[in-house]
C-alpha cells in the first residue's frame, strides 16, 4: 500500500492518538490534494480534537466500518485547517466522492451550519506542511 493507494481508496481508517497513547481508527474519506490527503469531518469530533494535541496519524485503506486488511499502516501528520482550507476541502471532496459528498455536505452545512465543520489535511511522515 503506498500513498497514491490511499488517495484512491473509497474509504481509510485514520487512526488518532488519545493523551495516554491509546489509538482509535475511524473510517473517513480521503481525496487527494496535491501531495497531501485531505478529509471533511465535524469539528466537534474527538478526531479533531486528538490532532490538534497530537498531529501523528496512520492511515489504512479500510471498508466502510473502519475494517482493514493486513496491509501495514502508512504513517502521516495531520492538521485541522483554517476556514478557506476547509472549503478548499470540501470542493476536493465533492470532486472525488461525486453527487452523494455534495449532498452530505450541503446537508450538513444547512443544518448544523458551515462553521460546523472543518477540513483535515494529511501529510506523509517526515514531510513538511
Amino acid at each position: 500500500m503506498t500513498w497514491n493507494d490511499l488517495a484512491e481508496a473509497k474509504y481509510v481508517r485514520l487512526t488518532t492518538y488519545k493523551k495516554d497513547g491509546t489509538a482509535v481508527g475511524t473510517p473517513v474519506w480521503v481525496a487527494p490534494d496535491g501531495d497531501r490527503l485531505v478529509i471533511w469531518t465535524s469539528a466537534d469530533t474527538w478526531k479533531v480534537k486528538r490532532i490538534r494535541r497530537t498531529p501523528a496519524v496512520t492511515l489504512q485503506e479500510s471498508d466502510a466500518r473502519g475494517r482493514v486488511a493486513v496491509d501495514q499502516p502508512i504513517a502521516g501528520t495531520a492538521r485541522v485547517l483554517d476556514d478557506a482550507g476547509t472549503e478548499r476541502v470540501r470542493t476536493v471532496v465533492v470532486g472525488k466522492y461525486g453527487w452523494i459528498g455534495a449532498l452530505l455536505i450541503k446537508g450538513h452545512k444547512l443544518f448544523r451550519g458551515a462553521d460546523r465543520s472543518v477540513g483535515l489535511e494529511v501529510t506523509p511522515a517526515g514531510t513538511a506542511t
